[in-house]
Order: structure tokens, then C-alpha cells, then sequence
């Protein structure tokens, strides 16, 4: 399986949702037909993000309000004095119907913006590559015919259904009668197998407020776990059940809950964003929330639910309150954005929600023992209502040159001096997967797959070699030679 992604380049001179600079910030894009959840992975360890299917990476040096990818350490993470607040909260007015009189969510996802390269209406591409079948593309990136400029064309793993034939196979049969059935077949068994392996873990995934809490000694300070549970009684005023629903492609619950989820992302908008009521529209909330380019994967030591994107639904008694938008990947819980009914602002939702997450990448963890990290999104440092980011630690944020990490501690400092800052402080470290050979960047150019080499040298006269070399610059080496580039 393939990600194609078509570049859409920089875009500079545009409103920035954190202080409010009309024409301050900068990104560079590339709308993303679809993606494998590896290559969003090792895309976002390189400073990407996702906006629906728009994906995004800031030009740090020339943006208003640099934005820094920052993880927490889900399996060494210790709630403080303000999360253990937060958590005693809700389970006040859980047990006993307490409703605090503080009308906000003490700075967590209240001031966080709908990012504005999607306010500015970022539109899919006029043609689509997906609606070519995949069996009738051709990959000639390994092909013995090619001179040997490109024999050193890396061979990629993917379905035996999108090997290399000509031929469209005929409806119901294989290119060999002992293949697997052609794409479309295989894509409609796919995702019911996916629709009953929701079904078969909906009890697993949907849990209560009483997530199993992991015990500690008496030595020991709490576990978030035991936080989330501490207080409530067997049978409490309110009751809370979170659902984890597929988005992509949608389950039968996504698709039972959508109109009462976007009701309240839709009062949230206008409520906490100011949004006039005709912006938040249907399509609006597909577009950027519901739709992804990410593939549903399952893997043998992945996580029961698999691998993509989901809804993680707050109900209180019988009704959504909230709904944490996910990406689940091989290494990580990616934060998307977070919406809640402003009736119940003052429980600090938005607090509340990220623990729960934390928690929720702890019990992943234990069926997925490389999936241990909680992604935030950005960091925004010269913003301060982004700082409450950087109180979820240990945490560590990801210098914009080398795309190592550090530790939030080691940065602070650099970025009190400077808005932008390269982070690693080791002058000699450099970016270990920068483009090396541009020849080997794999493109998508009349349904055949080859090295950006054979490329150029179909399309004599061609002048989009800097505009390759830009965006292989800026994915790296490794998501080069396995992202194709869709060429028209």
C-alpha cells in the first residue's frame, strides 16, 4: 500500500490563530489522497501535522509563531497539583452533581485554533489519483529495463494486488488465478473485516469512567489511573462512557453519533471560538475532522482496535458531551483537536480529556509495547495560552534542523530568547534521513510508479527539479522513496 500525496508549496502571508497576525504566518503543503500510518508516523516526527487531509509543516524561521511538535511520555507520566484538580473535579460532579462556578478551562484547548491554512479553504485537488484502480498501476521503480541509474530503486513492500501489471484484471478474478482477488474486492473485505473487529472490541475500547487503575505500592505516589477512578461510587449521580469510534472509514457508531456530534462541535465553535452560527457548517466539520487520508490498519503487535483515525466520544448520561479527535499510529496517540458542549465548561474538559488520553496511551501500550508517546500537536512557545502543553511531562519537543528531540527543560531557556530556535544544541548533529539522491524519489506519473530519475528523463525539459527537491528536503529520504509524488 502507497500514500500519494500532491504538493500544494508554501504558503505565506496568512492569518495566525495564535496572535492574531494577519498576514504572519507561513507553511508549506500537500493535500494527502491517502497515507499509510507509518508515513504519517515518520512525517510527523519531521514536524508535519494534518488538517483533515491537508497536510502541513510550518517554516519555522519565517512564521510569526513557531510551532514545535511536542510528545509526552505517556508511561512515565505523573499528573500535577492542576491535572489532580482537575480530576478531583469531575468526580465531584460525577458523585455528587458539584458544578464548579469557574466558567473556563483554566487555559487547555480553550484558545487552541482551528488550524487557518483549513480557515482558509484549502480545496482537494481537482483530479484524484485513488480513482485509478490500483491494479492497473504499473511500478517500473525496480523494473530490469530501467538503465542502471535506477537499479539502486528501492523495492517497497506493499499488496500483492498492486504489483506491477498492465492489464486490468477481469471482475471477480486475479492477475493468477492463485492471487489474491483483484483491489476493489479486497478493499470491500477489508473494511468489513475492519467494521466486525470494531464491533468484537467496542467493550474493550468503550469503557466507563473506571479504566483498570494500575496499582502502586504504598510507597509509591498514585498512577494516573487511580486518580481518574479515586471517589466515585458504585453508582454516581452522573455517568460517564467513553466510546472510541472509528472515523475513517466510518463505523456503524460514527455513523449512528455523527449529527449529535456535530451539534456540539458546532456550539463549541460559537461558543468558545466566536464563530458566526452559518461557519460551522456540516461541511466545514467533515472536512477538517472527520475525513483523513490515514489507512485502517491492523497489525499482529498493534493494538486490538488497529491503527488510523477515530473519535474518542464523552457521554454523560446518554448524551455526547465531548469528543477528542485521534490518529492511533505504531508509535503514538496523535491529539487532532479536542471540541465539548460549552454547558460543561467549567469542568476543564479539555484538561480532562488529554489525561484520559494519557491513560488511553498507557493501555494501548500494553498491547502495543512501541506505541508509548502522546502527541500534543504543536507547542507554541511566544504564545502564552499554548504554554499549558509543556505541563504534561516528562515531555520533549522536536528541534526544527536536526528532528531530534530534547527534553522541554534543555529548550525553555533557547526559546525565552528566541521565538525560533534550533533546539539541539550540538552545532556538529545534522538531519540524519536528508535528501541525499533526488533520483530515487518515488512519483506517481500516468499510473505507473517510478524513480523521480526515470521521471525526468520521461519528461525531457521539464522544470519542477527544485520543486521535487524542496518537498523530498522536507519529508526526508526514508518518506521519499516510499510517498509518491503524484505527477500530472
Amino acid at each position: 500500500m502507497y500514500s500519494i500525496v500532491e504538493l500544494k508549496g508554501v504558503k505565506c502571508g496568512y492569518r495566525c490563530g495564535y496572535c492574531g497576525n494577519a498576514g504572519g504566518k507561513a507553511s508549506y503543503g500537500m493535500w494527502s489522497h491517502t497515507m499509510t500510518v507509518q508515513d504519517y508516523q515518520d512525517l510527523i516526527d519531521r514536524g508535519w501535522r494534518r488538517s483533515g487531509k491537508y497536510v502541513y509543516k510550518p517554516v519555522m524561521n519565517k512564521t510569526c509563531c513557531p510551532q514545535y511538535t511536542i510528545r509526552c511520555h505517556a508511561l512515565n507520566f505523573h499528573p500535577s497539583k492542576t491535572h489532580k484538580k482537575t480530576l478531583k473535579k469531575v468526580n465531584r460532579f460525577l458523585s455528587k452533581g458539584e458544578m464548579p462556578v469557574e466558567q473556563h478551562d483554566e487555559g487547555h484547548h480553550e484558545g487552541e485554533p482551528m488550524d487557518s491554512v483549513h480557515e482558509e479553504g484549502v480545496q482537494p485537488p481537482p483530479q484524484d489519483p485513488l480513482k485509478i484502480d490500483h491494479s492497473e498501476v504499473q511500478d517500473i521503480s525496480t523494473s530490469p529495463d530501467t538503465d542502471t541509474t535506477n537499479s539502486t530503486a528501492p523495492t517497497m513492500p506493499r499488496d500483492d494486488a498492486e504489483k506491477t501489471t498492465n492489464v486490468t484484471p477481469k471482475p471477480g478474478k486475479g492477475v493468477d488465478p492463485n492471487r489474491p482477488l483483484c483491489r476493489k474486492a479486497k478493499d470491500l473485505r477489508k473494511e468489513r473485516r475492519l467494521q466486525k473487529e470494531q464491533q468484537k472490541h467496542q467493550e474493550a475500547v468503550s469503557s466507563t469512567v473506571n479504566p483498570a487503575p494500575s496499582k502502586s505500592s504504598s510507597n509509591q505516589p498514585k498512577s494516573l489511573e487511580e486518580f481518574i477512578t479515586e471517589s466515585l461510587p458504585n453508582d454516581p449521580l452522573h455517568r460517564l462512557e467513553v466510546r472510541l469510534v472509528r472515523s475513517n472509514p466510518p463505523s456503524p457508531q460514527f455513523k449512528a453519533s455523527f449529527d449529535a456530534s456535530y451539534q456540539v462541535y458546532k456550539l463549541y465553535q460559537m461558543a468558545i471560538h466566536k464563530d458566526p452560527p452559518d461557519r460551522p457548517t456540516e461541511s466545514q466539520f467533515k472536512r477538517f475532522l472527520c475525513d483523513s487520508p490515514l489507512e485502517a490498519e491492523t497489525a499482529p503487535d498493534g493494538p486490538d482496535v488497529g491503527y488510523g483515525s477515530f473519535h474518542q466520544q464523552y457521554w454523560l448520561d446518554g448524551r455526547i458531551v465531548a469528543v477528542g479527535v485521534l490518529d492511533i499510529l505504531p508509535s503514538c496517540v496523535s491529539s487532532v483537536y479536542l471540541y465539548y458542549h460549552p454547558e460543561f465548561s467549567s469542568l476543564s474538559l479539555g484538561t480532562y480529556s488529554a489525561l484520559r488520553e494519557i491513560a488511553f496511551t498507557r493501555q494501548l501500550q500494553q498491547q502495543s509495547p512501541k506505541l508509548s508517546y502522546y502527541y500534543l500537536g504543536f507547542y507554541v512557545h511566544s504564545c502564552p495560552k499554548m504554554h499549558y502543553k509543556g505541563q504534561y511531562r516528562p515531555s520533549d519537543l522536536l528541534c526544527p534542523e536536526t528532528y531530534t528531540w530534547l527534553t522541554i527543560e534543555r529548550c525553555i531557556p533557547r526559546l525565552d530568547i528566541s521565538a525560533y530556535s534550533r533546539l539541539n544544541e550540538n552545532a556538529r548533529a545534522g538531519d540524519a534521513r536528508a535528501l541525499k539522491e533526488l533520483g530515487r524519489v518515488l512519483v506517481l506519473h500516468r499510473r505507473t510508479v517510478m524513480p523521480y530519475a526515470a521521471y525526468a528523463r520521461k519528461r525531457k525539459g521539464s522544470n519542477d527539479e527544485k520543486e521535487v527537491e524542496q518537498y523530498a528536503s522536507l519529508v526526508g529520504q526514508t518518506c521519499a522513496e516510499r510517498i509518491l509524488l503524484y505527477r500530472a
